[in-house]
């Protein structure tokens, strides 16, 4: 797994086989499948490590925010998922792809995945028991706009679109100015 990771990083994951994995992992050619049946496999048991790693980061960001506050915390783990997608290029393009694994057949995907999306439901229904939400908010819409927003964000940061976009400030800082911005326009005005 870590030798594919290294191929996708330093060629790109077009230039990923089998194959190389195995040349690259210093074993014979036919070595590889004998723990995984097809490059999606091999592609799908990295994306599982690189979730947990993720899931682990948003977590820890979660953690660290104000307890009283269910938006910062949201924000939280929108700026946890924004920084482990900058640190680890290679495992985001390999988890975020549905067209490189097989997300349908992992259970540990999905289950991660739905624990996030879930958190998240959770945050915004405290969020508006509180008062802090804006009340004409629809909260499926909301996670479903956090999602897209933050997972934009980290593919124009890790694909290298912010200088085309005059950011003056590195894209950490961008980003996190950006989410900011995102959090503040669901709190209720009051």
């Amino acid at each position: 797994m870590a030798a594919a990771v290294d191929i996708i990083g330093s060629q790109g994951v077009e230039r990923l086989s089998v194959r190389a994995v195995a040349k690259q992992a210093g074993v014979s050619p036919g070595a590889p499948f004998q723990h995984f049946s097809s490059k999606e496999a091999l592609l799908t048991a990295v994306a599982e490590q690189a979730m947990g790693r993720l899931t682990k980061a948003v977590l820890e960001a979660e953690a660290a925010a104000d307890p009283t506050d269910p938006l910062k915390r949201l924000e939280a783990i929108g700026l946890g998922y924004l920084q482990w997608a900058m640190a680890n290029p290679t495992h985001f393009e390999v988890i975020s792809s549905r067209k490189l694994i097989d997300f349908a057949s992992s259970t540990s995907l999905q289950e991660q995945n739905e624990a996030i999306r879930t958190r998240m439901f959770q945050l915004l229904n405290e969020a508006r028991q509180t008062g802090d939400l804006a009340p004409d908010l629809q909260i499926d819409n909301i996670v479903l706009s956090c999602r897209a927003f933050v997972y934009g964000l980290a593919r124009m940061a890790v694909d290298g679109h912010f200088p085309e976009w005059h950011m003056s400030d590195e894209p950490a800082n961008a980003t996190r100015t950006a989410l900011g911005v995102f959090i503040q326009r669901l709190r209720a005005s009051g």
